[in-house]
C-alpha cells in the first residue's frame, strides 16, 4: 500500500511540476511531511541540500524520499512516478506546441504561463527558506547570495561553499 501511495503522490506532483521541480516543492513538503508524516522538516530540509549539491538534476532528491520509505524499490518507484508522467505530458505538449506554431494563442499561453512559474518557483524558494534559515547568520549569508547573484554571474558552487565556510566560522568559530 505504501508504494501505491508513493507512486500517486509523486505522479501528482510530477504533473504539477509547472516551471520545474521547484515549483512543487511547497506542496512537496506539505504532502510528505505534514499529510503522510514520511519525512520531518529537518529531513526534507537535508534531502533538499543533498539534491542540490549532488551531481545530475536537483530533483533526484525525490529518490532519496522513496528510498528512506522502501528502500531500492521505493526509489525506482518515486523516481518512475515523478518524472515518467511529465517526460509524457511534455512530449506531447511539444507537439502541440510545434503543431501550432503560427497560431496566435501560442504566444498569449507562453506570455501567461511565464509569471506562473515564476510564481511557483519563488514560492518553492520561500518554502526551502523557511526550513533552512533559522537564525541571523542563516539569513545574511541568503541575503548575501541573493544580492551576489543579482549583481554578477558567479558559479553557485562557490557561493555555497563559502557560504558554508562562513557559517561554520560564525557559529563555532
Amino acid at each position: 500500500m505504501k508504494l501505491f501511495t508513493l507512486f500517486w503522490v509523486f505522479a501528482l506532483l510530477s504533473i504539477l511540476a509547472v516551471g520545474g521541480g521547484t515549483a512543487v516543492l511547497p506542496q512537496m513538503q506539505h504532502m510528505t511531511v505534514d499529510q503522510f508524516h514520511w519525512v520531518s522538516n529537518k529531513q526534507f530540509r537535508d534531502i533538499y541540500s543533498i539534491g542540490q549539491v549532488a551531481p545530475g538534476p536537483n530533483m533526484l532528491m525525490v529518490m532519496l524520499i522513496g528510498y528512506k520509505l522502501a528502500g531500492f524499490l521505493g526509489a525506482a518507484v518515486v523516481g518512475f512516478a515523478f518524472f515518467l508522467p511529465d517526460c509524457i505530458l511534455t512530449l506531447f505538449a511539444n507537439r502541440l506546441w510545434v503543431h501550432f506554431a503560427a497560431s496566435p494563442w501560442r504566444r498569449a499561453v507562453q506570455r501567461g504561463m511565464a509569471p506562473v512559474a515564476i510564481g511557483l518557483m519563488l514560492a518553492g524558494t520561500v518554502a526551502i527558506a523557511k526550513l533552512a534559515v533559522f537564525n541571523l547568520v542563516g539569513a545574511a549569508i541568503a541575503i548575501t547570495v541573493f544580492g551576489v547573484l543579482l549583481w554578477r554571474h558567479v558559479n553557485p558552487a562557490l557561493l555555497i561553499m563559502a557560504g558554508g565556510v562562513i557559517y561554520i566560522a560564525a557559529m563555532f568559530g
